[in-house]
């Protein structure tokens, strides 16, 4: 074999070769993978992200309110101790049908919580009522039976006065498995120095008042609200006494509420730290039959 025949073979066999190493491409059908995949892949990606970039923040996170505060949880009348823009929420005289309920609706609304003072006579007229309070996370306490100004009577028609109402609302409480909590506050806020006594040394918490919104007064539900934040503004923080039997004070608290949010108040939920009722000495009287 001659050297040009045998140069020649070599040429033919590295150009078979490098065919097999590298097979020829098709540019128009790598266009279109490097296409299909920016498509599905890359392309989706930046959509959808720039789709949540684009949506607006939700108003509110977070389904609880800010106005909800602390649990406070209570032996004495001496424990209340409240924080600067820190309330507590207290209705009395009720429970009354077509108030009560909706004053509930709207505490669980704004997510807060309330101490009720219950009438024993109240409570065991409307005893479903009286269980929605508890059934709902309320406090319920007592407020005498026939809310009476108790220093009119003899010391031991107070007492009587007082175990009878505690004995009506825990009854009515019982009814769901709920118990009365320790709490009390006189009618009128009439009390006298023995009657104070006697139901602290009993383990009785007595709810004194710092705001008393008067709305048992005939005045427009705006009137009662200006006038509440009014004086709990001057105090920075406090009690405040309302009562769940006027249709004034279930129409002005949604705007209470909201004026309080504002305002960065929060409200606190008041619990014993003992829940137990019957097995404290409450009294020394010895109330007489509810059926009497």
């Amino acid at each position: 074999m001659s050297f040009s025949r045998f140069a020649l073979s070599l040429v033919v066999l590295g150009a078979v070769l490098a065919g097999c190493a590298k097979p020829p491409a098709d540019k128009s059908l790598m266009s279109y993978s490097r296409q299909a995949v920016s498509a599905e892949v890359t392309g989706s990606i930046l959509t959808s992200a720039q789709a949540v970039a684009n949506q607006p923040m939700p108003g509110q996170i977070f389904s609880g309110s800010h106005l909800g505060g602390r649990t406070l949880a209570v032996s004495s009348t001496a424990d209340i101790i409240l924080r600067p823009g820190e309330v507590v929420l207290t209705f009395d005289d009720g429970p009354r049908a077509g108030k009560t309920n909706q004053i509930l609706a709207t505490l669980d609304q704004f997510g807060v919580k309330a101490t009720f003072l219950m009438l024993g006579s109240a409570a065991q007229a409307h005893p479903e009522l009286a269980q929605q309070v508890a059934l709902h996370g309320n406090t319920v306490g007592s407020h005498t039976f026939d809310h009476v100004d108790l220093s009119s009577l003899s010391r031991q028609e107070a007492l009587n006065e007082i175990a009878k109402g505690e004995r009506a609302v825990a009854q009515a409480l019982a009814g769901v498995g709920k118990q009365l909590s320790p709490f009390f506050r006189f009618p009128y806020l009439s009390q006298t120095g023995f009657l104070r006594t006697n139901l602290m040394q009993g383990s009785i918490i007595v709810l004194d008042v710092d705001i008393d919104s008067k709305d048992y007064y005939k005045d427009s539900p705006d009137v009662v609200t200006e006038r509440t934040l009014a004086r709990l503004d001057q105090r920075g923080s406090g009690i405040i006494l309302f009562h769940d039997i006027h249709q004034r004070t279930v129409a002005l608290l949604p705007d209470f509420l909201t004026a309080l949010e504002q305002r960065g108040y929060s409200v606190v939920r008041l619990v014993p730290k003992n829940t137990g009722v019957f097995g404290r000495d409450v009294i020394t009287a010895d109330a007489a039959d509810l059926g009497e």
